[in-house]
C-alpha cells in the first residue's frame, strides 16, 4: 500500500513499520476528499479521521519522521 490512497485499516497502522507511517502521513489524501458530495461523506470523513489521527500520533510520539526516513520517500507520488 506504499503508493496508495486507500486508507488503511486500524490494524494496519498499529502493524507498519517507521517508515509506511510516515509514507502514509506525508502521501494519503485530507479525510473525505474522496468522497465530498457522496452520501457517503460524513461517515467517510470520521473513519479516515480517526486514522490519521491515530498515523500522526504514532509518527510524533514515537518520533518516526527522521531525516533519512524523509529523503528516502521524498515528496513524488
Amino acid at each position: 500500500m506504499n503508493r496508495s490512497d486507500k486508507y488503511p485499516s486500524k490494524e494496519d497502522v498499529e502493524k507498519a513499520d517507521a517508515e509506511q507511517i510516515c509514507r502514509w502521513n506525508r502521501f494519503l489524501p485530507s479525510p473525505g476528499s474522496k468522497a465530498i458530495g457522496t452520501p457517503e461523506f460524513k461517515e467517510t470523513l470520521r473513519k479516515e479521521s480517526k486514522i490519521i489521527d491515530t498515523i500522526h500520533t504514532r509518527m510524533v510520539k514515537e518520533n518516526l519522521m527522521t531525516p533519512e526516513i524523509s529523503k528516502k520517500i521524498g515528496w513524488e507520488r
